[in-house]
């Protein structure tokens, strides 16, 4: 748990929670969608042009047995529920980039997906005292309860306005 600790990420609404609402050990669900054929037919046909995510009658002879969502659309899919219902709207600073970036199964239509996190660790920027560094494990979940995807997402965060370190300015 970070020392600092000023609630849990579950009572304070995104555009209340800052860095110190992240702590580590902290595991949630959240939100549902449901993915679309034409969805999954119109991101491939924009960024990742492969048959078994474009056309279903090819996709029923290739490796997969049927049409599947693009990784890249799942990865989407995720960081969508991910700012919609873990990711603070007034303290983030965007990231650095991901670790561990694993496509565990394929999605197909129909496939209804939630979000799990696991907040791993918090711990305040060395470079800058107004800010810290959140690593959370995100999965999405299919309903079965298996994960489809997962990856670790590295966030940076504005610490708390009045907590004694000076907050991160907006340029």
């Amino acid at each position: 748990m970070h020392p600092e600790r000023v609630h849990d990420a579950r009572e304070v609404p995104l555009d209340e929670r800052y860095f110190e609402d992240y702590t580590a050990g902290f595991t949630q669900g959240y939100g549902s969608l449901v993915v679309t054929e034409r969805e999954i037919v119109d991101f491939a046909a924009r960024f990742d042009p492969q048959s078994f995510h474009l056309d279903p009658v090819a996709a029923e002879r290739g490796p997969f047995g049927g049409l599947i969502a693009s990784g890249w659309h799942t990865v989407a899919l995720m960081m969508k529920l991910f700012a919609e219902h873990y990711l603070s709207t007034v303290a983030s600073l965007g990231s650095p980039g991901v670790d561990e970036l694993r496509w565990l199964e394929p999605v197909r239509p129909g496939t209804r997906l939630r979000l799990r996190v696991h907040t791993l660790d918090t711990r305040l920027s060395r470079s800058d005292p107004g800010r810290g560094v959140v690593r959370t494990l995100a999965e999405l979940i299919d309903a079965e309860g298996s994960p489809v995807l997962r990856v670790t997402v590295v966030n940076l965060l504005r610490t708390r306005p009045g907590t004694g370190r000076p907050a991160q300015q907006t340029v």
